[in-house]
């Protein structure tokens, strides 16, 4: 074999890789092509109903406006009003105190019901179980607001079953008292958000691999021990799931509160779903509320993102 036939092989074989890797590339491309092509109904949507909505949030926020005459350059005083306001302070701060009974409640106890739940409750019973404590989240938050509005009203049945054991001295309008009314718009939220958490809770622990229960009962570990050390890790991605809709649920609530207390008495339930709606409908403060609705925004975010770094960083992602 010649050395000019020996070069025309190679050449052959470096045309072939060429033309292989161009259309190797050209496949590629073309996929990208066809999954944006596919994004873009999804996209389109999420520009014109988040992005859009939030960018132009964003610049009312920037101006005094009412809604209807022509609006005023303020630049960041809204922002300095939001913080500076005892009211609007008081607003944001009810909605932190509302996380401890919309997502520490109900994911700790969850916790401990799915255990118990798992460990003692099976079969039919389970299943029943499991559906009466989802219930809740297939009732609308608004009848849920009325009905939670009768039972804690002062002829209720919390203030009925009080006075029958003899602590009738306790009953009050439970939605009606300044010192009690927003704890008791956090035991709606524990009502309404304990079924999700149990139930999600439940379907991370089914697929916890039974050697390791059978493993550390083996070792002689209690129930207590087998919860912290293998269950409770176990959950990392469910927890933060639950931790992650929860908080949102809190520092967003607006149907309940608006339903159950409007805000009242006074602004002891006041929080930032329900002012932003006040200012914007009824105060015409269009700029102030946006504003405040972007401090809101933001405040989801700083909650949030921890959390998701926190469990992703668990799974070594």
């Amino acid at each position: 074999m010649t050395d000019a036939t020996v070069t025309s092989r190679r050449d052959d074989r470096a045309v072939g890789r060429a033309s292989a890797s161009r259309a190797l590339h050209a496949g590629a491309r073309d996929a990208r092509l066809h999954g944006w092509l596919f994004l873009l109904p999804a996209l389109a949507a999420y520009s014109l109903f988040v992005l859009w909505p939030l960018v132009t949030s964003f610049r009312y926020s920037l101006y005094k406006w009412d809604g209807v005459a022509a609006p005023q350059w303020v630049g960041l005083a809204n922002y300095k009003t939001v913080f500076s306001n005892p009211v609007l302070v008081s607003v944001l701060g009810h909605a932190f105190q509302l996380i401890i009974y919309f997502s520490a409640i109900p994911v700790i106890l969850g916790l401990i019901v799915a255990s118990v739940m798992r460990r003692v409750v099976g079969g039919r019973i389970g299943s029943v179980a499991r559906t009466v404590l989802f219930l809740p989240q297939v009732v609308p938050l608004v009848a849920a607001g009325i009905a939670w509005s009768w039972v804690l009203s002062y002829n209720g049945v919390v203030n009925q079953a009080l006075s029958a054991i003899g602590l009738g001295s306790v009953t009050r309008a439970w939605l009606g008292d300044f010192g009690f009314a927003l704890p008791a718009v956090g035991i709606i939220g524990v009502w309404v958000l304990l079924g999700f958490c149990t139930v999600l809770l439940l379907v991370g622990m089914s697929k916890i691999d039974p050697a390791l229960y059978e493993a550390s009962q083996l070792d002689g570990a209690g129930a207590i021990r087998e919860f912290f050390s293998i269950t409770l890790p176990s959950l990392r991605q469910e927890i933060g799931v639950c931790v992650t809709v929860t908080v949102i649920a809190a520092l967003s609530a607006f149907d309940i509160v608006y339903i159950s207390t409007s805000g009242g008495p006074g602004d002891a339930t006041m929080v930032p779903g329900l002012e932003i709606y006040q200012l914007a409908f009824y105060n015409r403060e269009v700029g102030l509320a946006s504003a405040l609705a972007v401090v809101l925004m933001v405040l989801v975010l700083v909650c949030v993102l921890p959390i998701q770094w926190f469990v992703n960083r668990g799974d070594g992602s």
